[in-house]
């Protein structure tokens, strides 16, 4: 990951590219997302034609059929606004492999390189960008609560999403965050690695969510749905006591949602 040089101005309007998993698994973690950056004074703009980033097909294997999906969101987001994703994983595909994809593409080259430069995972935009400082939140009378963080493999490698999150969830009042033996692990999703080989995929989240029960939390948190998806269904399937949230749901509710 290239060090990146952040605007020392915020933003009055940012675009939000919801991703195709929150849109159709994990909705309150998109409506969350919005919400944090509406509390800090944005105007959020959601173009509703916005659909995949493209990356199962990409990590597959298929790049043309990752071109198709990602071109078609290459003209949505015509305003010179930053696109806030609430996905480190989505958010590193448009970044560094829209490019990439598109390099020898005369048209679409150069509206995926311009895309690139404003594209933002969550919770680095609100750290680097908006600078907003949650060590002053009110908790709204929620009880102290011990959790664990889990960042997805391409969020950590190609977006820096372990830093911010921890970041985040280190400066929250009366939230402990606890480390864990198999944190910098895969959980097993990876895309479409969960469903070509469900018994590497299976055994790894169980070691995932065996390592987080050890710490004796019963709450993971992290900013990637899949890896959500993955490890929730897991520990319910198993009767393991582990409740998994997305760092937007759980950052607005520590901090007592409306200001």
């Amino acid at each position: 990951m290239k060090d990146r040089q952040y605007p020392t101005t915020a933003p009055a309007q940012v675009y939000l590219f919801a991703t195709c998993l929150v849109d159709l698994f994990v909705p309150q973690a998109g409506l969350d997302a919005v919400r944090l950056l509406e509390r800090e004074g944005l105007t959020v703009h959601f173009p509703r034609a916005q659909s995949c980033c493209g990356q199962p097909a990409y990590s597959s294997g298929n790049p043309d059929q990752a071109r198709a999906v990602a071109r078609a969101q290459l003209d949505l987001f015509g305003e010179p606004w930053p696109v806030i994703v609430p996905s480190g994983s989505c958010a590193g595909m448009m970044r560094h492999h829209w490019p990439q994809l598109f390099a020898d593409d005369p048209v679409a080259g150069p509206k995926a390189r311009a895309l690139a430069e404003r594209i933002y995972e969550l919770t680095e935009f609100l750290l680097h960008v908006l600078k907003v400082d949650f060590s002053q939140a009110l908790p709204g009378g929620q009880a102290a609560e011990r959790v664990v963080l889990h960042t997805s493999c391409g969020a950590r490698r190609e977006m820096g999403t372990r830093e911010h999150g921890v970041a985040m969830v280190d400066a929250l009042p009366g939230v402990m965050r606890v480390e864990h033996e198999r944190e910098s692990e895969c959980c097993g999703f990876g895309g479409t690695f969960s469903l070509k080989h469900p018994d590497i995929s299976g055994a790894m989240v169980r070691d995932k969510v065996a390592s987080a029960c050890a710490t004796g939390c019963n709450r993971l948190v992290s900013a990637d749905c899949g890896c959500l998806l993955n490890i929730g269904h897991t520990a319910a399937h198993d009767g393991a006591p582990l409740q998994v949230e997305h760092l937007a749901s759980f950052l607005w509710r520590r901090t007592g949602g409306a200001a």
